[in-house]
């Protein structure tokens, strides 16, 4: 790799300002070097004015994105984790929607390189880019928010996450994290990228800075849920609501516009579009967990909830809200799959010690058992066709993905790997399978873990990681695929140390 001359000019700037050559130690404020990564056409530049404390950048390249960067970055080395923030503008009035100016953390000045940014675009779109190994595809997490003036990206740990705030308000998490393996020493700084070869992107990086943070001790709780969405095809996410509550376990209704979710005992809706949750009519029931979902036409809520005697029980509800109707009598039953014609329940169900697979009618009456290995089976739910209905078991020695007939006939193994699979949902075109999956060290299924999304085809095939994540418990409980199975909805969480 023969990186640009310019990456080996530390202490230089180079900007051209009215027709000369800016130079001098100052030009780089706090920072050591600068050059131009990647094939660029039009050499970048920056400076340092002291007296506004803000970083003039400019940049050529035609993007940073797929498995190359092309842009100009100002850089200082460091070890351990850190922080970096900056007021951020756009100064162009014109060029591509999507140049950007971005707060960096990269591994090297390869154009290939592993590396994360907090990006701002010419269009306003703000979002956490990734390249979680050299040479990887990139792909981001969009904040719900546009253009927002402060930035700030931060790595702990193994998770990056960035920040955003409005005008005299403190930062707070965009939403969305992910893991990385970056070594120390490693990059940090700020870059532009006209996303056109042919043309140069300004931008100006104001009140910067760049703060060590303590290193990390012990494993990671709980600072803050994200409701995501991420693409089964580019694998990009989306975040929709952020909030320091524990929110778990969304669902899609069926016309797309609007999530469920569970949160401090109480149902939600939630624009797809993102805003303020609005609560959900349940009656007496005020402690719902995270098995809720709705019914093929709509117009139902199940849920699970224990006000009555401290005992789980299934109930139905009418989406608009109202009094629940008990579905189940032997607690504890968890809900977790509707069948395509709407006259049955799967759930799982303890009874003597033992978690198995359970149906019922939706008029209540006799449960019926499938599942009799006295294995820990649990997290049922019916492909669109109604001919399988797909759960989780340890009758194997590790949890993995199952599927058997609705009667509980012809039970087999699906998934057969070193992970501890759960919470199976087919797609409702049928095609996919998503799950979640936890590493073997970890059983059962907690919160706060590094866990994964995974997506295999529903007639077999190799099986795709769509999302590397801080979650686990809450993140996909329940049926949360989009109605025309292209996204699936989940909850991440933001680690604190």
């Amino acid at each position: 790799m023969i990186l640009p001359l310019s990456c080996f000019r530390l202490g230089l700037a180079f900007l051209l300002c009215g027709g000369s050559l800016a130079r001098g130690a100052d030009v780089l404020g706090a920072f050591s070097g600068q050059c131009d990564v990647g094939d660029v056409r039009h050499e970048g530049g920056a400076r340092f004015e002291t007296s506004r404390d803000c970083y003039i950048v400019s940049g050529s390249g035609s993007n940073m994105w797929f498995a190359n960067d092309a842009f100009h970055f100002v850089w200082k080395k460091i070890s351990g984790d850190a922080r970096v923030t900056a007021d951020i503008r756009v100064l162009d009035t014109d060029g591509a929607p999507h140049r950007k100016a971005c707060l960096l953390i990269r591994q090297s000045l390869a154009p290939d390189s592993l590396y994360a940014d907090a990006a701002l675009h010419g269009n306003g779109l703000t979002s956490l880019q990734y390249r979680e190994s050299n040479g990887a595809p990139t792909r981001e997490i969009q904040a719900n928010v546009s253009a927002p003036p402060r930035l700030a990206i931060e790595k702990r740990g193994d998770y990056v996450f960035m920040s955003v705030a409005a005008t005299a308000e403190p930062l707070h998490p965009a939403g969305g994290a992910f893991r990385v393996s970056l070594e120390d020493p490693y990059y940090v700084g700020l870059g532009v990228c006209a996303h056109d070869a042919d043309a140069v992107a300004t931008a100006e990086f104001s009140h910067v800075e760049v703060t060590p943070l303590r290193p990390v001790s012990g494993a990671p709780s709980h600072g803050g849920s994200t409701l995501e969405v991420v693409d089964i095809r580019s694998k990009d996410r989306r975040a929709i609501y952020y909030t320091t509550n524990l929110i778990e376990a969304p669902n899609w209704t069926h016309d797309g516009k609007e999530f469920i979710f569970n949160r401090d005992g109480l149902l939600w809706r939630l624009p797809v579009a993102g805003g303020r949750p609005e609560m959900i009519d349940t009656g007496f029931a005020h402690h719902c967990d995270n098995d809720h979902g709705l019914s093929p036409d709509g117009t139902q809520l199940a849920f699970s909830d224990q006000t009555q005697n401290g005992k789980w029980l299934i109930y139905l509800l009418p989406l608009a809200g109202g009094a629940p109707r008990p579905i189940t009598t032997a607690a504890p039953s968890y809900w977790h799959g509707w069948s395509p014609d709407g006259q049955m329940l799967a759930f799982c169900g303890e009874r003597h010690g033992s978690y198995d697979v359970y149906t019922i009618p939706i008029t209540g009456g006799e449960e019926k058992r499938l599942t009799t290995s006295r294995a820990f089976n649990d997290s049922p739910d019916y492909s669109p066709d109604g001919r399988f209905i797909y759960f989780n078991s340890v009758a194997s020695g590790r949890m993995q993905i199952w599927r058997m007939k609705p009667d509980g006939a012809a039970q087999e193994q699906v998934t057969s790997d070193d992970f501890h699979n759960w919470f199976p949902h087919p797609s409702p075109d049928g095609q996919w399978i998503v799950f979640l999956s936890y590493p073997k060290k970890v059983t059962r299924h907690p919160p706060d873990k590094d866990v994964m999304l995974r997506l295999m085809p529903a007639a077999g095939g190799n099986i795709d990681v769509l999302a590397k994540l801080f979650g686990g418990q809450g993140t996909i409980n329940v049926p949360s695929w989009s109605p025309d199975s292209t996204q699936v909805a989940f909850v991440s969480y933001i680690p604190r140390y």
